[in-house]
Formats: C-alpha cells, sequence, structure tokens
C-alpha cells in the first residue's frame, strides 16, 4: 500500500480550491505548524495570505483570485456576493473593483491583506448560497436582493433582473418580486 504524504493530501484538497488549502484545512490532515514552514521554506507551498497557502502543482485557474478570497475570511460560511455576485453570474455590465465577500454577523475580521475586499455581514439561509467555479456564492436572487439593498444603479438591476429572467436561475415569481422592489426602492411605487 502507498504512503500518501501530507503534501499529497494537502495537494488533494487544494485541487478542489483552486490551488489553495487553509491551515486549518492543513492542521486537519495531520500538518502540523513546523511541517508548514518547511513545505513553504522548500517551495512545496507558497504562502500567500494570512491562513493560506498555495500548492504550486496546482495549475492556477481565472478564478483563483475570488476562491483565495473566500478562504482568506477564515469564515466556513463566506461566499462571493453582492457586486461581485452580479458580475460572476455574469447578468449585469457590473464591474466591481474589489471582491464582495459575506460573512456571519457574529465575524470580526481583522486581518492583514483584505484591501480588496469588501465584507458584508449577514447571515444567509443555506438556501441563500450555491456554487459557481467551484467557489461558494450567493443565489442570483440573493445577489440581486443585495444590489438593491446596497445601492446598486437601478440600470444596473434591471438588466439583472431581465437577463436572469431568461434563464432558469431566476424564477418568473422572483422576478417580479425584485423588479417591483427595485421599484418600491427607487420611489415608482
Amino acid at each position: 500500500m502507498p504512503v500518501v504524504t501530507k503534501l499529497e493530501m494537502l495537494r488533494e484538497i487544494a485541487l478542489d480550491q483552486h490551488g489553495f488549502v487553509t491551515t486549518a484545512q492543513a492542521l486537519t490532515e495531520g500538518a502540523s505548524h513546523p511541517e508548514l514552514s518547511t513545505m513553504v521554506a522548500r517551495g512545496r507551498l507558497e504562502h500567500v495570505a494570512h491562513g493560506v497557502y498555495r500548492v504550486p502543482q496546482v495549475a492556477a485557474t481565472e478564478f483563483d483570485q475570488y476562491h483565495l478570497a473566500v478562504l482568506w475570511t477564515g469564515a466556513p460560511e463566506a461566499c462571493l456576493s453582492h457586486d461581485t455576485a452580479l458580475a460572476a453570474w455574469d447578468i449585469s455590465d457590473i464591474n466591481p473593483n474589489r471582491i464582495h465577500l459575506t460573512v456571519g454577523r457574529h465575524r470580526r475580521l481583522r486581518r492583514a491583506g483584505g484591501e480588496t475586499y469588501v465584507i458584508h455581514y449577514e447571515d444567509l439561509d443555506p438556501s441563500q448560497v450555491t456554487w459557481w467555479e467551484g467557489i461558494p456564492i450567493v443565489t442570483v436572487t440573493t445577489a440581486i436582493d443585495q444590489g438593491i439593498a446596497s445601492g446598486v444603479p437601478t440600470y444596473l438591476l434591471r438588466q439583472a433582473i431581465e437577463r436572469a429572467g431568461r434563464t432558469s436561475l431566476l424564477p418568473t415569481a422572483e422576478r417580479e418580486r425584485l423588479a417591483q422592489r427595485l421599484e418600491d426602492r427607487d420611489g415608482r411605487a
């Protein structure tokens, strides 16, 4: 029976996370802090953010920055949200200059490296979160709801409702509810 090294175990995790593994995941797999430091010193891992390592043997993708952002929070409930979710779902021409993430209301993130992130504190129901490119993200309905609440320009939200409404991502009843909510926000009720 072949022996599986700790690095191989970490690589298996990283394959499902765009090349990243967290310190907590490594510790769960039996790697110690000194072993992680040794792997970094030998070039087997790259320390890329507080509590996050990259396994260089895993090929980079265009989605790496998003998965890194979610893992950087250290919150298991963290997901892409708001403007970033609208852009990821490709239902709006919105082009956020920072990555928007949602974590639970009880979290307080005080770690370096989050300058390019916007953290939102909201307790999401599990039904409001799904997966996009292997990364946790709010559903289309939730992203539009968040956009309405956070003041995303009306034309971008109308565009999102229209585009998503032509797909199975936004059921008719939700499309109508969101359109009404947007009108109410803009004072056209």
